[in-house]
């Protein structure tokens, strides 16, 4: 941005940017892990299981191997000892591929195809013949064989509980006892899950969207035994993520041991359908809830079940009950999760991962208590609305719910509704406003951040960032220019290879947190040194100051009284040439520890629920028009406005579009998506986007987004909260409150789809 006279002035957090890489990403020339092309490649093929539990008797590679240019064809009979088993996303044991002869799951990797085309690898893979000693396997909840299992209490942080929420139930004057169920959804990112793998020497190279650098090489090197310092991750723009690529996939380690065999790169690039069994995905759950109030409206009893499926293995699950207890004030709290095991690939991160399910059945219970007290939706909140944490009794560290509420209903004329379901009607359209609590814990983990000055007011900030889509270059090199007073021009920001300095994983809505603060970190590292520096020079113009208040701005060292000095002056003085800084922000309540696990690939985190200071979340409102034809039942969704409050936007565009997304998917949520499964074999059927159903224009109406103006200075010292998930949660909860208020018809099971309204 210029004045007047055309001179550049800096950029601060909260102006609206255009992402610095948009650009190179609208005309082609930015290279994602996909578009990474090493001379002479091998191109790999999946062979995957066509059956959901048993062993391969037998795999019949003759065919396969005649096809000309194949290579090599990888099985558990050749290779399966050259890896270690991998780890699932909770730490723990996870669903193996070529290591044994064993199927834990339709789609699981069983062979790999290495050949000179692409083609000649999908023409052996399609050769192969697998026998099986095929088991009759357990699909989901209630088949036959899945088992059950209590989630294990942790002791750091156990079941949110409090008073006894069974007898204050029991003798509530109002009452909701419902169940509800969510199902099972794809990420289905725009770029596949591709990989590609180069031997330099000892050393291994790795090019794969992924969503945590240093985790994948962590992994990775743990797998194959290797030196952390022999592996390296490069993946400098991400084409989606939403959490599927939030933890390694063992296909990484084989198509290393490929690349390794045959002394050349290897690419593999799977399918659409294979990315539905290679990776993880969001699980079905079951939830029971039930709510008591006081005649009054105030809650005297929340309790909280949920059952979440998960693989023979491992012991993933999401407990969102963490969310669910702590969002309206009660005596008494009562949660319980539970995991299903069946014979299915291992679950894992999707965007919000325990609040969008989670919340789903909270918010549909609050709407229920609602019209049974006879009140309003909005004031039922307002009345349980609470600044303390109702389960740990720590204050939030800012909570705008109800300024979220108040600000979306007027926009959206909420006032105007007639609460009688059923009765708003335009033509042969029945009518149905619904709302719905969004909120998503504001998390940060430790990041380490390299940074340089130059006499010419050129910064460039190093770390190992994950551009995922959401504007993470962008909201780095504004903290960098409002820090420093540069122009966002004079910004550098180099992320996305793991030779540089790391950072989290970005997932939880960490990102931008993590990021900008180890950033201003690196900032005032170099504004103190030259400071410093410049209050000791008795010949100059800041001589006997108080460093601390000097500050850069516009090429400048500048202090009180409109005195300043030129930066290649101060910088002289204390580089004699460009400065650079190493640092490492470590987050309150993390140990010095949890910043050194970085650079081996352990994510540690400050999460808005475990801190011992205060509870940190964002919240929001979603506000929701649906439309249900008279007689054919279609519906519609035209109007949707949505309020947030997330602490400091860095940047407001950016931050438009992503609560914007986030908000549609929550339609797509409660309308649209759902992974179909056999019951009889285990199997994904609608591993397609023809079949696996999401919004398009059309299904989208006019969409408000509100930014709540909140400081809080507590969250961390930028005030940022994250936004890369709450737009998600409780708008299928919304679009559910409305589709009864439309039609009278409860609908507690998702997606909602016309033969539910027949």
């Amino acid at each position: 941005m210029a004045d007047d006279t055309g001179h550049l002035r800096a950029h601060h957090i909260g102006q609206p940017a255009t992402r610095i890489e948009g650009a190179l990403k609208v005309t082609g020339q930015a290279r994602f892990a996909s578009d990474e092309a090493p001379a002479s490649p091998a191109y790999a093929v999946l062979v995957t299981s066509a059956i959901a539990r048993g062993r391969i008797r037998a795999m019949h590679l003759e065919a396969a191997r005649a096809v000309p240019g194949v290579l090599d064809i990888l099985t558990h009979a050749n290779v399966g000892s050259e890896i270690k088993s991998p780890i699932g996303p909770d730490g723990g044991p996870t669903t193996t591929t070529l290591e044994t002869d064993r199927i834990w799951h339709d789609g699981q990797i069983i062979g790999i195809v290495l050949a000179d085309s692409i083609e000649a690898a999908q023409e052996a893979a399609d050769k192969v013949v697998v026998d099986y000693e095929a088991e009759t396997p357990s699909a989901t909840f209630d088949s036959p064989g899945a088992e059950i299992e209590p989630k294990k209490a942790n002791p750091e942080s156990p079941p949110p509980a409090k008073g006894d929420a069974a007898a204050a139930f029991a003798s509530a004057a109002v009452k909701v006892d419902a169940r509800y169920s969510t199902p099972t959804q794809h990420h289905n990112p725009m770029e596949l899950f591709t990989t590609t793998c180069v031997w330099e020497g000892p050393r291994l190279i790795i090019y794969e969207p992924t969503q945590s650098m240093y985790g994948l090489k962590g992994a990775v090197a743990r797998q194959l035994s290797l030196d952390l310092a022999n592996v390296r991750t490069i993946s400098r723009y991400v084409g989606g993520g939403f959490g599927s690529r939030g933890t390694a996939s063992s296909r990484t380690a084989w198509i290393a041991v490929a690349a390794r065999r045959l002394k050349r790169p290897v690419k593999l690039m799977a399918s659409r359908a294979d990315g539905f069994t290679i990776v993880t995905y969001r699980a079905e759950t079951r939830h029971h809830v039930q709510l008591g109030a006081d005649r009054s409206g105030k809650l005297v009893s929340v309790s909280h079940e949920g059952r979440e499926i998960t693989s023979r293995p491992s012991k993933y699950n999401v407990a969102g009950t963490a969310t669910t207890a702590r969002m309206y004030a009660s005596p008494n709290i009562a949660t319980k999760v539970s995991i299903v095991h069946a014979d299915r690939n291992t679950p894992g991160f999707m965007r919000a991962p325990p609040d969008t399910p989670y919340m789903f059945a909270l918010e549909c219970g609050m709407d229920e208590l609602a019209y049974a007290l006879d009140m309003d939706p909005v004031e039922l909140r307002r009345i349980n609305d609470t600044q303390t944490d109702p389960v740990d009794g720590l204050p939030f560290s800012s909570r705008s719910l109800m300024k979220c509420f108040d600000q979306a209903a007027a926009r959206f004329d909420w006032a105007k509704r007639n609460p009688k379901p059923a009765s708003m009607r335009d033509g042969d359209w029945l009518i149905g406003l619904g709302c719905a609590t969004s909120c998503y814990p504001s998390n940060i983990g430790p990041a380490a951040a390299r940074l340089s000055l130059t006499p010419q007011g050129k910064a460039t900030i190093q770390m190992a960032g994950h551009e995922i889509g959401t504007g993470a270059y962008t909201v780095v090199a504004i903290t960098v220019a409002d820090k420093l007073g540069l122009a966002l021009r004079d910004v550098t920001v180099l992320m996305g290879d793991s030779d540089l300095p790391p950072v989290p994983g970005a997932g939880g809505s960490n990102n931008a947190a993590s990021t900008t603060n180890a950033a201003a970190k690196a900032c005032e590292e170099i504004r103190s040194r030259l400071a410093v520096a410049a209050v000791r020079n008795n010949a100059g113009p800041f001589a006997g100051a108080d460093p601390g208040a000097l500050r850069l701005r516009d090429g400048a060292l500048v202090g009180p009284g409109g005195k300043s000095e030129p930066l290649p002056t101060a910088l002289a003085r204390v580089a004699g040439g460009a400065l650079e800084v190493h640092v490492e922000n470590v987050p309150a309540g993390l140990s010095s520890e949890a910043a050194a696990g970085l650079y081996e690939g352990k994510m540690a985190m400050s999460r808005g629920t475990g801190r011992k200071d205060v509870t940190a979340y964002a919240f929001g409102a979603h506000f929701i028009e649906v439309r249900v034809h008279g007689r054919t039942r279609e519906i519609r969704t035209p109007r949707i406005v949505s309020a947030f409050a997330a602490g400091t936007i860095v940047n407001p565009l950016a931050a438009y579009s992503q609560f914007m997304g986030g908000a549609i998917w929550g339609v797509s949520s409660a309308l649209h998506e759902a992974t179909e499964i056999d019951p009889k074999t285990a199997r994904y059927v609608n591993t397609n986007l023809a079949d696996y159903l999401v919004p398009v224009n059309a299904d989208i109406g006019q969409l408000d987004v509100i930014f709540v103006p909140e400081e809080d200075p507590r969250v961390n010292p930028l005030g940022v909260k994250g936004i890369g998930e709450i737009g998600i949660v409780g708008m299928n909860a919304a679009v559910a409150n409305a589709v009864f208020h439309a039609t009278g018809k409860r609908i507690r099971d998702l997606p909602i789809r016309i033969e539910d309204l027949l």
